[in-house]
């Protein structure tokens, strides 16, 4: 595996490639992987994907950009356990934003890349003001050395797979529809930090887990946790989570992502965990004191357990949870 994280560090072979932002690795953009790596083995070329950092829409609109599903690095394992080549991470800055479609093609996918095989998505979009299209790629391909093929939209239960759809899923707290989507839970990964030690002191030790990125869901959760069991980091333990604001305990918070897991006292500040959440119990609420929030606390981890208790068995494999 091969990451280049400026173009300039260019391949020095043919490759078979496709762009996109690829936010979340959903069942659409593994598919298109499928499809990249199959190509580029009987093509005899290596598979690599072209995508951005930040977010397009994050450069030109960063107070109207939708949240992510993935940061960088949860984007780059996603792709990676795809089991392409290489992954060319393009910063998306002003430069790269007044690119014209024509310029695109030749220097980048040309000169630079020396794409043989393009594949790309039915909505692909490109250069300055997006300008560029399917159309204009496959009208330039001959000229510089490479063939497009366009891929169409992969449907889950009749709906177009998309990063949005996700995102409106993971907001409305449909999180089966969402793992549809996905392919597997939707999870957010990262290292364990210090907190207020609140739970501790009412009896329900929590992991803060630091967030890099406004999270698209908030609530009240069951999940399962890798990274947190001693003897198999690979094996999940169970708990229920808290992703918000706080509301009872801070007036003006910021997100917050805490765990609660079950019969679970070790020390684990600094461990990287992944949280999958499998559940939403109930939306965030305010009460009037920190009594009322540990009976609902311990409303919320009976539910999760009993959760665990009855979920169907190809739910249980999935997640590995027995």
């Amino acid at each position: 595996m091969h990451i280049w994280r400026r173009i300039s560090a260019h391949a020095k072979t043919p490759i078979a490639l496709t762009i996109g932002n690829f936010d979340g690795v959903h069942v659409g953009h593994q598919a298109m992987l499928a499809r990249l790596k199959d190509a580029a083995h009987q093509l005899g070329l290596h598979a690599c994907v072209m995508t951005f950092e930040p977010h397009p829409r994050e450069f030109f609109t960063p107070h109207q950009a939708p949240v992510r599903l993935t940061g960088l690095r949860e984007k780059m394992n996603g792709l990676i356990r795809t089991g392409i080549d290489c992954i060319a991470i393009c910063r998306f800055n002003s430069d790269f934003a007044r690119l014209s479609p024509e310029r695109f093609i030749t220097h980048i996918l040309n000169q630079k890349l020396h794409v043989r095989w393009l594949l790309i998505g039915d909505d692909f979009r490109f250069g300055a003001c997006r300008a560029g299209d399917s159309a204009m790629l496959q009208a330039r391909s001959a000229e510089n050395g490479f063939t497009v093929e366009v891929m169409p939209s992969v449907l889950v239960d009749n709906q177009r797979v998309s990063s949005s759809a996700i995102r409106q899923a993971l907001a409305t707290g449909n999180l089966d529809k969402a793992g549809k989507l996905l392919g597997r839970p939707y999870n957010i990964s990262g290292r364990v930090i210090d907190g207020d030690k609140l739970g501790r002191q009412i009896g329900f030790p929590t992991a803060n887990i630091q967030l890099r990125h406004n999270p698209p869901l908030r609530g009240i959760f069951v999940v399962s946790v890798y990274g947190a069991n001693p003897s198999s980091p690979e094996i999940p333990l169970p708990g229920v989570a808290s992703l918000g604001v706080r509301p009872t305990i801070h007036a003006n918070g910021k997100p917050v992502l805490e765990v609660h897991l079950f019969d679970f006292n070790n020390e684990i500040y600094g461990q990287r965990l992944q949280v999958d959440f499998l559940h939403k119990l109930r939306n965030e609420e305010k009460y009037a004191d920190i009594s009322t929030l540990v009976r609902q606390i311990e409303k919320d981890v009976a539910q999760a357990k009993e959760f665990f208790m009855t979920a169907p068995t190809h739910f249980n494999r999935l997640c590995g949870v027995f």
